[in-house]
């Protein structure tokens, strides 16, 4: 038996792995489970978990760590932007014309890593980020809890966060196996460099699994594991089951009608949501669609609603479920990291995605959510570039979104009038597009939802021999 460090780095890695099963498997398969938290330790008050429990201190990012990390990120852009638009935005994405230092030095590592980007290179990037951690008190105090706990492997939830590099570093330096989760359908295929190396990785699927190989030109098939993943293990867990009328209560729906409810992303993400939202309240109120229906909305857990207080003025109708989610703490360079869901949230998000009868989201991983209770989904683009809305359409051409347009497994909404034909006929036919969503599933996550966590657990172990 052997002992794993599990690190949650946030709010949705505390959702996916404390409100899972993951803890109780783990516990299970090892001697003992030992969390170390990002978010205070206050955040596990209440959920009997039964294993210590260990608040890291935040770690600060200082000039040298940031520019180093900036570097290894850009160069990575740089490496893999041929034939990649995601990428290619990315890079466009953050360039800056600032004239702060940060802004300068970007401006540098920009035109240094339009020469410099191989693999080897980014990898001396990292191996001087690390070396900045070398002598900071924080970093001198991840290696003494890693002394005192005595892990065998160190388990990351997440691959990208900037604040876990220094507890890789000391992990390193202790020759303490590590292994990642990776977060998020979109990491690989577009986002820039993970926050270190790691001596293993779990993935969601053999698509993501190639995509590591190819991104990642230093990692060996033999360090990745095919898991699933815990993201919709909540959806199975009978524990989170809410009875329809009793959700039609607490969301004042008419028992008689169907649900259309629509999943905002962040304003910074999908800045068109109240057009999309809007929209739809208009066509509701103009009897366009097929048949009087409850409609809701759904805000993003990052950030508050306040963008949306006009909508609800306008429309009264709109039911609207704020996610409970609670600020553990402000003073935290990514603050947002640290809100974290209630089990009431859980409960909420999966009574509306099993009773809801169609889901509209701008190119949201919740249509995968979705699809897991075999609901249709249509995806909002209304932006072009060239209509005074934010071009979400360029969107379409990144690599993960391209294999959902691909799968025809989604609906693509480019203008109200396709909007709305789209519900009208998801209303009347909703199985049209059943074999596309399950295809679409089996790509995106290669194992069953059913028993996740025990299927993690167990792969965690073998990685520690």
């Amino acid at each position: 038996m052997k002992r794993i460090g599990v690190v949650i780095t946030d709010g949705v890695g505390f959702r996916n792995f404390i409100l899972s099963d993951f803890i109780n498997e783990s516990k299970k398969t090892f001697e003992e489970v030992i969390i170390f938290s990002c978010l205070p330790q206050s955040a596990y008050d209440g959920h009997n978990l039964d294993c210590k429990i260990i608040e890291l201190d935040v770690f600060q990012e200082k000039f040298p760590t940031w520019f180093f990390r900036k570097a290894k990120e850009v160069a990575h852009l740089q490496l893999h932007k041929k034939n990649n638009f995601g990428i290619q935005d990315n890079l466009k994405t953050n360039f800056t014309s600032s004239k702060s230092v940060r802004g300068f030095a970007t401006r540098f590592i920009y035109k240094l890593t339009h020469l410099f980007h191989s693999e080897n290179f980014i990898l001396k990037l990292n191996r001087l980020q690390q070396i900045t951690f070398k002598s900071k008190p924080v970093t001198q105090t991840y290696s003494d809890l890693l002394s005192t706990h005595k892990v065998d492997l160190l388990f990351f939830t997440h691959q990208r966060p900037p604040y876990i590099a220094p507890l890789i570093y000391a992990a390193e330096k202790k020759k303490i196996q590590t292994a990642t989760f990776i977060f998020s359908w979109d990491n690989l295929a577009s986002k820039g460099r993970m926050a270190g190396n790691f001596n293993h990785y779990l993935v969601w699927s053999d698509l993501m699994k190639s995509e590591l190989l190819h991104f990642y030109q230093s990692i060996r098939e033999n360090q990745i594991t095919v898991v699933g993943t815990p993201q919709f293990e909540p959806y199975v867990l009978g524990r989170y089951k809410t009875d329809k009328a009793d959700f039609f209560k607490k969301f004042n729906f008419k028992n008689d009608l169907p649900v259309v409810y629509f999943s905002c992303g962040d304003v910074a993400t999908s800045p068109n949501d109240q057009v999309y939202i809007d929209t739809i309240a208009r066509a509701i109120l103009n009897n366009k669609l097929v048949t009087e229906v409850n409609f809701v909305v759904r805000t993003s857990p990052a950030e508050e609603p306040k963008r949306f207080e006009e909508l609800a003025l306008k429309y009264p109708f709109i039911q609207w479920n704020f996610p409970q989610w609670i600020q553990t703490r402000s003073n935290h360079q990514e603050s947002w990291s640290q809100r974290i869901p209630t089990v009431e949230d859980v409960l909420d998000l999966k009574a509306l995605l099993q009773y809801s009868d169609v889901n509209i989201n701008m190119l949201s991983t919740m249509s995968l959510d979705f699809m897991q209770f075999d609901k249709p989904v249509i995806n909002t683009v209304f932006g072009n570039g060239t209509n005074g809305l934010a071009n979400d359409q360029r969107f379409l051409k990144y690599a993960h979104i391209e294999k959902v347009i691909e799968s025809k497994a989604v609906t693509l909404a480019k203008n109200e009038e396709e909007l709305i034909n789209a519900i009208n006929v998801s209303l009347k036919s909703p199985m049209a597009q059943k074999k596309e969503r399950e295809l679409l599933i089996a790509l995106e996550i290669s194992k069953s939802i059913e028993g996740t966590s025990e299927r993690l657990a167990k792969s965690l172990l073998e990685i520690t021999g």
